[in-house]
């Protein structure tokens, strides 16, 4: 069985006990969170959409590597170096209960 979930602006499918790194999230780390899935596909093959809920634990918080902006214009003595790391929350899928 595995479900979709919608958060930051992303789709993630997701598996009991799947970890992932998603936008960060105001919780702290060691709360449990419930998610409204977009759909959950059954080991029977059935597909429900909308209803059930996911529970997962918020692991900790961290930053992405680093990603260096550069924009550079030939001859016009133009440069510009600029760097940014994503905030994100590291979660663990506990469970998709089904309605």
């Amino acid at each position: 069985m595995y479900a979709v979930i919608e958060t930051g602006g992303k789709q993630y499918r997701v598996e009991k006990g799947t970890k992932l790194k998603v936008e960060k999230l105001p919780q702290e780390p060691g709360t449990t969170l419930e998610m409204v899935p977009i759909l959950i596909k059954k080991e029977d093959g059935t597909v429900e959409l909308g209803k059930g809920k996911v529970v997962a634990q918020v692991l900790s918080h961290g930053k992405h590597r680093k990603i260096i902006v550069f924009k550079f214009r030939a001859k016009k003595n133009y440069k510009r170096w600029k760097g940014h790391r994503q905030p994100y929350t590291e979660i663990l899928i506990e469970d998709i209960k089904e309605e």
